[in-house]
């Protein structure tokens, strides 16, 4: 059995931690930290967990930790890098679900959070944790740094273009909408249901801390450097994203055939067949990722549409996949889920 800790238990991602790694028959939930929590049962403040987990939060403990196998952090950025180093020095592999990890410049890293990196020296160290570009590199990992949300759906939704050469990347054009919970549990006017209901909005047009990650990886899919346009906006929904992606064509090339063959090994991504498009009720709950590749009007302009489940295939599942990817087992496990209806 796998030991796993939780460092961050009451937010969305740390509950769906939960809710995903309780039923996992490879893993014993050690211990589930909140320093706000302290004392009480977890299934206390998330009353879904009832009968699936007995375990009070505890306030974070390094000696405590140093006891898993696996120790994740569903965090604000932040944290996650003030205890790594002392943890990391145990021998525990880590799981960073924040964005403490995900830039490999510093200087990039402290422009788009405002304070100074705590441990830039573990920067090279840390592997992206986005298994379909970097599998062979999880496997060996010791850190690894979950994408974000949005990340990962324009990074797969690009990623077959990016490795055919068949576009022009200095012209890429990024369309997303997430649900409120993409912005965390914390109380925020703007996610109060009379805000956010009945209205569509973009946000962060000027810029937005996922876009030096969004084109890290594609720069590093593409071996050149890669420019997007990234605009995010706010879903009156509770989960799911769903982007919309534009890339001009330098080469002809059967799209639905690329995308096909890229994709079909792997098992959270479903392209599906031409003529049908995503949405995000498709991917509620689950781990799956769906897009739809379509050449408009047989331009030169190739649409990419993109769903997936922020929480899930953006966040806490695709950390459960990065697990079972690092710990040996299969991949899927405890990720078999499907998608809610309606």
């Amino acid at each position: 059995m796998i030991k796993v800790g939780i460092v961050g238990g009451t937010g969305y991602t740390g509950v769906e931690l939960l809710r995903l790694l309780a039923p996992h028959s490879q893993v014993e939930l050690v211990t589930i930290t909140s320093r706000a929590e302290s004392g009480r049962r977890v299934d206390d403040l998330f009353p879904n967990l009832r009968g699936h987990c007995d375990l009070q939060f505890s306030s974070p403990d390094i000696e405590t930790l140093a006891a898993c196998d696996v120790v994740f952090y569903a965090t604000p950025h932040n944290v996650a890098m003030q205890m790594v180093p002392e943890l990391l020095a145990t021998g525990v592999k880590i799981i960073d679900l924040s964005a403490d990890f995900r830039l490999r410049d510093a200087e990039l890293w402290s422009q788009w959070y405002g304070e100074p990196h705590a441990c830039p020296e573990l920067l090279a160290q840390a592997v992206y944790g986005l298994p379909e570009v970097n599998r062979n590199k999880i496997a060996d990992a010791q850190l690894v740094a979950c994408p974000g949300c949005y990340p990962t759906a324009v990074q797969l939704g690009f990623l077959p273009l990016l490795e055919a050469g068949v576009i022009d990347i200095d012209s890429l054009i990024a369309n997303a909408a997430s649900g409120v919970s993409g912005a965390g549990r914390q109380a925020k006017i703007d996610n109060l249901v009379s805000e956010a209901s009945d209205n569509f909005k973009a946000y962060g047009v000027e810029g937005h801390r996922h876009l030096p990650e969004i084109e890290q990886g594609l720069s590093d899919i593409a071996a050149a450097p890669v420019a997007v346009t990234f605009v995010p906006h706010l879903l009156p929904i509770i989960r799911g994203i769903h982007a919309t992606l534009y890339a001009r064509l330098t080469s002809e090339v059967d799209l639905q055939q690329l995308y096909e063959s890229r994709y079909e090994n792997e098992p959270f991504v479903d392209v599906l067949p031409a003529g049908q498009l995503p949405q995000t009720r498709s991917v509620r709950g689950s781990n799956m990722l769906r897009l739809a590749v379509t050449r408009p009007q047989q331009r030169d302009m190739v649409v990419v549409t993109v769903v997936e489940d922020n929480l899930v295939k953006g966040a806490s599942g695709q950390a459960v996949q990065v697990m079972n990817i690092l710990c040996g087992l299969d991949e899927t496990m405890g990720l078999q889920g499907i998608a809610l209806l309606p």
